[in-house]
C-alpha cells in the first residue's frame, strides 16, 4: 500500500520550472517536490549512460522522499533515460510507482497543430541525437516529416541571464535559419527543451509569420491532469495541500536567485545530494 505523497518534478537544472509553473497553474491543488540536479547540469551533452545514471538517482531519491508519481521535466532525461527506467527499473524498485516524461505529451498533440505536416524540433544535442521526437511522433502520426536542430548555446543563454542580450540574437537566428533551410515547409517548431520558453520573444522575432514556436509546458500540464483523471488509484496517493518544496544539488541561494528567471515569486530552496 502506497503512502500519499507529493508529485515529483525533476530536471537537470532550472528549465523544468517552466513546466512546473504550467502544472501548478492548471492543477494547483496538488503538492509538488521540484528537484534540480544543478551541480551536474547541463545534461544535454552528456552520454546516454551518464544521463540514465543521474536520472535514475534522482528518481530513486524522489521515491525515497515519498513521491509516487514523477514527471521528468527534462527533454534530455526523457529522451535518454525514461524508457529504460520505465521498463527495467520501476518493476524492480517500485512497481506501484510511475515516472512520466515530456516527449510523449508533445507527440500526442503535434498532429492537431501542424497543417503542413512538416515539424521541426529544437533541442539539446542529446535530445536531437536520441531521435526520440521523430520516433514518438511517427508512432502516432507517421505522415509527419520531422527535422531536428541542436541548439547547444541556448541553455547557456538562459542560465547566464543573457537571453535578452544582443548576442543571443546571433545564436537564435543561426539555429532557426539552419532548421528552416533544411525544410522550408516546416510550420511548427517544438521547443524541445524546457529552458527555451524563456527565449520565446527572441525566437518569434526571427520566425516567418507562417511558423509557430510551440512551448511544451501547457501540453505537459494537460497530459498530467488527464493521466490523474484516468488513474484514480494514482490520484488517490497524491497529496493535495497546494504546497511546493524546491530542492537542488547545488547552492540553495544560487538556485533561488536563478529561479526568479522562471518563477514570478520568491521561493525557499533546500540542498540535497544524489548518489
Amino acid at each position: 500500500m502506497l503512502k500519499p505523497g507529493a508529485i515529483g518534478v525533476f530536471d537537470s537544472g532550472y528549465g523544468g520550472l517552466t513546466v512546473l509553473s504550467e502544472i501548478q497553474s492548471l492543477i494547483p491543488q496538488y503538492d509538488y517536490f521540484y528537484l534540480g540536479d544543478n551541480s551536474r547540469a547541463p545534461y544535454g551533452t552528456r552520454s546516454f549512460d551518464v544521463v540514465y545514471e543521474f536520472t535514475l538517482q534522482a528518481v530513486e531519491k524522489l521515491f525515497d522522499m515519498g513521491c509516487n508519481l514523477i514527471i521528468l521535466a527534462c527533454n534530455t532525461a526523457s529522451a535518454k533515460a525514461l524508457r529504460t527506467i520505465q521498463q527495467l527499473d520501476i518493476p524492480r524498485i517500485h512497481p506501484d510507482k510511475r515516472v512520466l516524461g515530456v516527449i510523449r505529451p508533445t507527440a500526442e498533440i503535434i498532429g492537431s497543430v501542424t497543417k503542413s505536416r512538416h515539424v521541426g524540433i529544437l533541442g539539446t544535442t542529446g535530445t536531437i541525437q536520441s531521435e526520440s521526437y521523430p520516433i514518438e511522433i511517427h508512432k502516432l502520426s507517421p505522415d509527419i516529416s520531422v527535422i531536428g536542430e541542436a541548439c547547444p548555446m541556448w541553455v547557456h543563454l538562459v542560465e547566464n541571464r543573457e537571453y535578452d542580450d544582443d548576442g543571443a540574437d546571433y545564436f537564435i537566428k543561426k539555429n532557426l535559419n539552419n532548421i528552416l533551410s533544411k525544410d522550408p515547409l516546416i510550420d511548427t517548431l517544438v521547443l524541445g527543451c524546457t529552458h527555451y520558453p524563456i527565449l520565446l520573444d527572441k525566437i518569434n522575432k526571427y520566425l516567418p509569420n507562417n511558423v509557430t514556436a510551440l512551448p511544451q509546458g501547457r501540453y505537459i500540464a494537460e497530459s498530467l491532469k488527464d493521466y490523474l483523471a484516468r488513474h484514480p488509484e494514482m490520484d488517490a496517493v497524491c497529496t493535495k495541500g497546494g504546497k511546493t518544496r524546491y530542492f537542488t544539488t547545488e547552492s540553495p541561494q544560487k538556485f533561488s536567485e536563478a529561479a526568479s528567471i522562471f518563477l514570478s515569486k520568491d521561493i525557499e530552496v533546500e540542498r540535497i545530494t544524489l548518489e
